[in-house]
């Protein structure tokens, strides 16, 4: 068994990585659906004739670019090419390493809520496993069977809806609620690196080799594998705030501790889908391509704060004769920590590498006990040692009243 400290490591590590490759990746799909809606048609003779569909003048770090789109490919590549797909699968690898360090190896932990569903660590693994694969296949059919239809990607919009909504419903009911969560994310997540894998990458690679080697493809063809991978880069860029709320909402029990976690999730990520909707469409109209996006980001904020609002906490009320007692003592918060704490965080395991066991480390990490066992909710993980509501005020009580550590 691996110490729990270098497990650690190895989790912030792989966290880093994870977040370092993701920003270049959305930066970069970012920065080309930009493009998409900014290049302005040349009416030079010179770029009409070398296959110029589009160009665009910018200004950088002291520099000027000038970015030219070619309708299928140009007749001749001076320079070295560079290809986009090292960050989509650096974030996929990267996450789905993080994603086994801290919940398949952990599946008792983190996975499973017998109060949802009681089965085994093997059972959970490979139906969480199941959703990314099953997601994949339904979103690939789909895309491929209705997508080049005539109003084909609102009928993908409106088919994928309803199948992430219904994933995230069996999610939030067969799974702990930060672990639904970020499954609902990774599902998606997989879908749009297999984008990049499965067809984007393969259909550039096809059209540069017929390219270098002389070969000539024909213009149906051609014509396919532009439309595809610029159907594939779409979709990518609406999972994207998605799949980035998903993936954040783990670190925030109050989305998830309520009744209904899976209509929480539904209505951000399409909070999400909207906003990124807006600035999609804000580059098209500025050029004149499309309607004022306004409405979509007004509708996403709409979303948001009917969400804060039904999400907010009730007033509490204090268990009659609580109200009246002094400070918590450190000797009743320690047998707190005893019952509910040492399993993670006494001799034996020190999760985090910390330990709750003796009066010096309470009082090291009182500020960090008080925030995620009573703020936050967080701690214990899914409530696995049934941590009480009266607990976690005698808790609060206790570092309300100065932390005191002294038996």
């Amino acid at each position: 068994m691996i110490d729990p400290y270098y497990l650690e490591w190895a989790n912030l590590l792989i966290r880093w990585i994870h977040v370092i490759t993701a920003i270049a990746w959305v930066g970069s799909s970012f920065y080309f659906v930009f493009l998409d809606n900014n290049l302005v048609k040349p009416h030079s003779p010179d770029l009409l004739e070398k296959g110029v569909d589009g160009a665009l003048w910018a200004v950088h770090g002291g520099g000027f670019y000038n970015p030219q789109k070619y309708m299928v490919a140009p007749k001749k590549i001076h320079t070295k090419l560079h290809w986009f797909f090292w960050e989509s699968y650096t974030t996929w690898m990267s996450g789905f390493a993080l994603f086994t360090l801290l919940y398949l190896f952990n599946a008792s932990s983190y996975l499973i809520d017998k109060s949802l569903m009681d089965w085994t660590p093997a059972q959970a693994v490979f139906v969480a496993l199941s959703f990314l694969v099953v997601f994949w296949v339904i979103y690939d059919r789909v895309s491929q069977w209705v997508g080049f239809r005539e109003h084909g990607e609102l009928g993908v919009g409106v088919i994928m809806f309803l199948v992430i909504a219904f994933a995230s419903w069996l999610a939030c009911h067969w799974f702990a609620g930060r672990a639904a969560f970020l499954l609902v994310g990774a599902m998606m997540a997989t879908s749009m690196s297999a984008n990049v894998f499965f067809w984007i990458i393969p259909g550039q690679r096809k059209v540069v080799g017929a390219m270098t080697s002389g070969q000539k493809l024909p213009a149906a063809e051609l014509a396919m594998h532009g439309k595809r991978g610029k159907q594939r880069s779409v979709h990518n860029t609406y999972f994207t705030l998605p799949v980035l709320f998903a993936m954040l909402s783990n670190h925030y029990s109050f989305l998830y501790a309520h009744s209904y976690p899976w209509v929480t999730l539904i209505a951000m990520m399409l909070a999400g889908a909207l906003i990124r909707q807006f600035f999609v469409q804000r580059h098209a109209y500025h050029q004149n391509k499309a309607k004022n996006p306004l409405p979509f980001a007004l509708l996403g904020l709409f979303i948001i704060a009917s969400v804060i609002f039904a999400l907010r906490p009730e007033p509490q009320q204090v268990a009659q004769g609580e109200s009246a007692q002094g400070p918590v003592g450190f000797a009743q918060v320690q047998k707190i920590f005893e019952l509910r704490c040492y399993t993670c965080h006494g001799q034996a395991v020190q999760m985090k590498n910390l330990r709750f066991d003796s009066p010096e480390a309470v009082g090291k990490n009182a500020q960090n006990i008080y925030q995620q066992a009573v703020v936050l909710r967080q701690m214990p993980m899914n409530n696995a040692t049934q941590i009480t509501d009266m607990e976690r005020d005698q808790i609060k009580r206790w570092y309300e009243g100065g932390a005191p550590t002294a038996p």
